[in-house]
């Protein structure tokens, strides 16, 4: 990510840690039981709430929970899954470490998720599952890719890490594909310091991912399989239970913030705010905008003490570790958004005086670059 640099008096992301989240840390060191243990298992069972009632089991990131979710599903060398290159690398780097090639499809400008109609014309022959990708908080088109893939018996794959409590027409994230992986990285809208969730509706999968998180192992030194060590700590899982708690209420602040920003910069000059599908719950990980000079309102916006960041500024398939397998893809509204996407504070904890400093920052840095323009 690229984001401001030098004195911020408004972060555009913080961890929001409390006494509740103090206490239950100081519960499990009383226990005498940190690692994988009876608050991961407690964890599991609340977020299952979160996603519809589907199974969900804890690992050690985000990463982790794509990474497992789709080797437990049996994606593997040879495969193809469809991505997004308007993503974290993670997305792709999962699908990498499966052995499997990620293939990238273009993005609807509006949502900046995967396009159905891109998606559908990068099927061939050993494609194994799509990936959607729910970025910034508002899910992908889940609909329409859930019949994509169910018409081509391919896996559709949730990359949920920015969508914790976001829905489509009342469905959560999560709870569209046959696989989900949500994080719980510091910035997200609720963590654990670092974690993952595997979220699916096939117990045979749910079953794998334990094993695969645990070097293999269900029961104590009963390796069936050859596995990996992502086990979630119970210290994690106690700060992450009381996260879950709070989450609702964070993400009606986030979208409270959101609402206040749309009506005050909806008429800016060349900032376009975010859309928002119909039937859409956004959870507004990050509030994210459009602007012609993109870079010229980071650094102004950033001089103006309000933390602001580009997610992302390289499309995957332009990073090193995949350009040169990838120099001849096309997909135009991915560079668009690389070049125009800039984040703005949405965090929950901002004060009115907060959100009003940001739309001052914007506007102010917008009319200031105006008239620079007429003096040149």
């Amino acid at each position: 990510m690229t984001q401001t640099r030098g004195a911020v008096g408004i972060p555009l992301a913080r961890p929001l840690i409390g006494d509740g989240e103090r206490a239950a840390v100081d519960r499990v060191l009383r226990s005498g039981g940190l690692a994988q243990g009876p608050e991961v298992a407690a964890f599991e069972a609340e977020f299952a709430a979160l996603v519809g009632g589907r199974t969900c089991v804890a690992v050690s990131s985000g990463t982790t929970a794509l990474h497992l979710g789709m080797l437990a599903a049996g994606i593997g060398p040879g495969d193809e899954v469809i991505v997004p290159s308007f993503s974290f690398a993670a997305s792709a780097n999962a699908v990498r470490l499966c052995g499997a090639t990620p293939v990238f499809a273009d993005i609807r400008p509006g949502t900046f998720c995967l396009d159905p109609a891109a998606a559908a014309g990068a099927i061939s022959a050993r494609t194994a599952a799509i990936m959607a990708v729910h970025l910034y908080g508002q899910t992908a088109e889940v609909r329409a890719l859930r019949d994509l893939a169910a018409r081509h018996d391919l896996l559709l794959v949730e990359d949920a890490a920015q969508a914790h409590g976001a829905a489509l027409d009342g469905l959560p994230a999560g709870a569209w594909g046959g696989l989900a992986a949500f994080s719980f990285y510091p910035t997200k809208n609720m963590t654990c310091g670092e974690g993952g969730m595997v979220v699916t509706d096939d117990d045979r999968v749910a079953r794998q991912v334990r094993l695969l998180r645990n070097q293999g192992m269900e029961q104590r030194y009963r390796n069936e399989i050859v596995g990996f060590n992502a086990r979630l700590t119970d210290l994690a899982a106690a700060i992450g239970r009381v996260q879950l708690r709070r989450l609702a209420d964070w993400n009606t602040a986030r979208r409270r913030n959101a609402a206040d920003l749309d009506a005050e910069l909806a008429g800016v000059e060349g900032v376009v705010t975010p859309a928002v599908a119909p039937g859409m719950t956004h959870a507004y990980h990050q509030y994210t905008v459009r602007a012609d000079d993109r870079d010229a309102l980071l650094a102004a916006v950033g001089e103006r003490g309000v933390g602001c960041g580009v997610y992302y500024p390289t499309p995957i398939h332009r990073l090193p570790a995949y350009a040169e397998q990838h120099a001849g893809d096309d997909l135009p509204e991915t560079d668009r958004a690389a070049a125009e996407v800039l984040s703005l504070p949405v965090r929950p904890d901002l004060t009115p005086a907060e959100v009003a400093t940001v739309v001052d920052a914007v506007t102010g840095a917008r009319a200031a670059g105006a008239r620079t323009a007429v003096r040149a």
